[in-house]
């Protein structure tokens, strides 16, 4: 199908952060092949300051899910199929992404097979987790695959020049980031961890601690209970943007499995990625060029315990995490 006129090109992803990151190198790829088109992109609120001066994004749509949902919704519908898109692009398996793809008037709907909806799609893809080397963003693009081709494409995000420029005050000197909270409790590399880590670090560079606004007491916490002093707080002071643009230039970036990993990954930062409940072969690991997986050494048969996190271990041991040896964390540095 790959030569066909698309004028017009929806993405769907209203899912999380970290989702919404893994769906970009398909605006990469159809942009390279469908130059011409007029790309949207579609996101819950919150997440769309992802996409502010994206070179290749025509407008994003947003859908407010935290007030008014459903009405919200129906007003989202009529604007898209206004807009007459040639091609909606699910990236979803939720019924409510599947809903208005199917009945989004595109001539050309793509999505996953598990999505309810994709009955009513033209072009469906089997979605599966398996243990291996397939990474998300290999089956994301695997629904374009019959639009451009086979080849791999790269997480890719934009932070503008006026961001790097306002950026400068925090790299004056050698620095490392480390985000160090997550949705998830059993995705979340433990408090006293990741004081025991601070606490080797040789003291020639600056640490500054990523996060969401809500991550600002949490990572007070770990300063506080630290004898680091060159560490800084900039949870909730810094956009998504932003923070990939000083992840770009640090020394190292150590995080989760979580948003704050994809998000190193998008400017190809230098990543360590801490894997606690959750294992990499789910394919939702870091794609930088320098880039490692820590997890623990130890044969846990209660691990992997789940796709996703837990709010609290379920075996209440959290070995999983307590296990890891901060050394693969300081040979990183």
């Amino acid at each position: 199908m790959s030569g066909q006129t698309l004028n017009k090109i929806l993405v769907i992803q209203t899912a999380s952060i970290g989702d919404v990151i893994l769906a970009t190198p398909i605006v990469e790829k159809m942009h390279t092949f469908y130059p011409n088109s007029k790309i949207d992109f579609l996101v819950k609120k919150g997440n769309e300051s992802l996409f502010d001066s994206h070179p290749f994004l025509h407008k994003v749509l947003v859908w407010n899910k935290s007030k008014n949902k459903y009405r919200n919704l129906l007003k989202l519908i009529t604007v898209i199929r206004q807009n007459r898109y040639d091609c909606v692009i699910n990236v979803q398996r939720f019924a409510s992404s599947g809903f208005i793809t199917a009945i989004s008037g595109a001539g050309i709907k793509i999505g996953f097979d598990k999505n309810p909806f994709s009955r009513f799609f033209n072009i469906v893809v089997k979605h599966e987790i398996l243990k291996g080397d397939r990474h998300e963003i290999d089956r994301n693009l695997e629904l374009i695959s019959s639009l451009t081709n086979e080849q791999k494409q790269p997480i890719k995000l934009y932070p503008s020049k006026d961001i790097y420029q306002k950026l400068l005050i925090y790299k004056k000197q050698a620095y490392i980031t480390i985000s160090p909270t997550s949705l998830w409790f059993t995705k979340q590399f433990p408090k006293e961890k990741w004081i025991e880590f601070i606490n080797a670090i040789k003291k020639d560079v600056v640490i500054y601690l990523l996060g969401a606004p809500n991550d600002f007491d949490k990572c007070n916490e770990i300063i506080q209970e630290s004898t680091y002093i060159n560490i800084h707080n900039l949870a909730g002071k810094l956009s998504f943007l932003e923070s990939a643009a000083l992840m770009k230039d640090a020394r190292m970036n150590f995080v989760n499995d979580s948003a704050p990993m994809h998000l190193s990954s998008s400017v190809n930062a230098p990543t360590t990625a801490i894997f606690c409940s959750t294992v990499p072969e789910f394919g939702f690991g870091p794609k930088s060029d320098d880039s490692l997986v820590v997890e623990t050494h130890q044969k846990l048969d209660c691990r992997p315990c789940g796709l996703h996190g837990h709010r609290e271990c379920p075996f209440k041991h959290f070995k999983c995490a307590k296990t890891i040896d901060i050394t693969q964390l300081l040979s990183r540095i």
